[in-house]
C-alpha cells in the first residue's frame, strides 16, 4: 500500500477496449439491473475499493460516473455493459478500466 492507494498485486486489470465491443454483455434483466445499481455506487471523484470476478482488488478514485451502454460481444449478441475508470491522483499516470459486469463489490473509502 502506498499513500492509502493499493491493489493486491501489480496493476493488471482485465483488458478493456473502448468502442462498440465488450467481452461480456448483459442481456438478462437482473444482470442489467445489477450493473445499473453499481453505477449509483460509483459517483465521480468517489474513493472506492472494487473487487472483480478474478479476485483482484483495486483502490482508487472514480474518474467519472460510468454509464451503462449498448455493446456487442464476440458472437454478435447485443447487450449492456459499462466501463469504470479508476485513477490515483497521487500517483499519475496510474489508472485502470474495469467492466461493470466484472465488478463483484464496491466499498466507499472515506
Amino acid at each position: 500500500m502506498r499513500d492509502g492507494f493499493s491493489i493486491d498485486s501489480t496493476p493488471k486489470a482485465p483488458a478493456v477496449r473502448m468502442g462498440r465491443f465488450a467481452k461480456t454483455v448483459c442481456t438478462r434483466q437482473d444482470a442489467i439491473d445489477r450493473i445499473e445499481r453499481l453505477v449509483t455506487e460509483l459517483p465521480g471523484e468517489a474513493k472506492v475499493r472494487v473487487a472483480v470476478a478474478t479476485g483482484q482488488v483495486f483502490n482508487g478514485t472514480v474518474v467519472e460516473r460510468p454509464a451503462v451502454q449498448l455493446f456487442e460481444d464476440a458472437d454478435g449478441v447485443e447487450g449492456f455493459n459499462g466501463v469504470l475508470r479508476l485513477d490515483d491522483p497521487t500517483a499519475p499516470p496510474w489508472s485502470v478500466d474495469l467492466w461493470l459486469s466484472d465488478i463483484r463489490t464496491v466499498e466507499r473509502l472515506g
